[in-house]
């Protein structure tokens, strides 16, 4: 009788703390409020700096223009006009839209319905760009000077600024000059004018690696528009993976996207080039980025897609 009574009298006091611990509880509970919901980041992406002076040098005999050049205390333009990016799991995959500047107002539709993260290839045939120019810098849009050079077809025509193979060398590297200095505030430049690669010109390293140690002394990254080539000499960057529009069919895109996205996958990441600003085709681009982060990619800038020269 005694030993169930002291059983009871154990249990009763188990009892009265496990109540008196749930108060207890409780009462914090009620003090700290709620578990903080997770909420996610909206912030937009870090502006690209302004272009800077300490970045710039008058164009020889054309003090009006300037060319981009590694700033006395090391900074270079490839840095410095770099986009944020925070990276991220998942494969890469960047998009360079050329093209831009020369149809003012499919430009400006594509700077405003693509998202950040996206590179534009600026004509240097384009003007009147102070505007876009900004607003692509508010964006966190890098940016890249297409350099004119001479096609594989006689029949396409990159403009009377073009480097071509038979100009002696001091008229091309005028010609560079040219190019170089019709903008300011990029990361580098790239040989696609458009839909033009300049493959005739790109196809002789006498000319070519000349070009690019010229681009890699002024701090600049080079993207060959020419899927499959081999990694550059002497330049940061890349080739590009996959040119989205070889044609403007809507089968033909999805295809050339499909292959971007394997590529990404295989190889951890993937660069496409979209040679023209197209209603068509860039409608297709907004709504194939808005379906990226759900399958587990990311859309990244050349910067951060550049790989060190061989």
């Amino acid at each position: 009788m005694v030993a169930g009574l002291a059983t009871w009298r154990a249990l009763g006091v188990f009892w009265i703390g496990v109540l008196a611990c749930l108060v207890c509880l409780g009462i914090t509970l009620q003090v700290l409020g709620p578990p903080a919901a997770h909420v996610a980041s909206t912030a937009a992406p870090r502006s690209i700096a302004a272009p800077d002076t300490a970045l710039l040098e008058p164009v020889p005999g054309d003090p009006t223009h300037f060319l981009p050049r590694i700033a006395a205390d090391g900074r270079t333009p490839m840095a410095v006009y770099a986009a944020s990016f925070a990276g991220g799991q998942g494969p890469r995959i960047g998009l360079i839209i050329a093209g831009i500047g020369l149809d003012h107002a499919a430009s400006e539709a594509a700077v405003k319905d693509l998202p950040a993260g996206v590179t534009l290839a600026v004509s240097p045939y384009a003007h009147g760009l102070d505007t876009l120019l900004a607003t692509a810098r508010d964006r966190g849009d890098e940016t890249l000077v297409s350099i004119p050079m001479e096609p594989g077809s006689r029949l396409d025509d990159p403009g009377d600024r073009a480097l071509m193979t038979a100009l002696p060398a001091e008229e091309d590297t005028r010609r560079l000059d040219w190019a170089l200095s019709r903008i300011a505030g990029y990361v580098g430049a790239t040989g696609a004018l458009g839909r033009l690669h300049g493959e005739r010109f790109a196809a002789q390293p006498d000319l070519l690696d000349p070009t690019l140690q010229a681009i890699a002394a002024r701090g600049l990254l080079y993207v060959d528009p020419r899927p499959g080539t081999a990694p550059l000499s002497g330049v940061p960057g890349r080739s590009v993976d996959v040119v989205v529009d070889d044609t403007a069919a809507a089968a033909t895109i999805d295809t050339q996207l499909a292959d971007l996205v394997r590529i990404a996958r295989a190889h951890g990441s993937a660069l496409g080039l979209v040679g023209a600003v197209r209603p068509r085709v860039m409608a297709r681009l907004v709504a194939w980025t808005s379906q990226l982060a759900a399958q587990g990619l990311v859309l990244a800038p050349v910067s951060a897609l550049s790989r060190s020269p061989k």
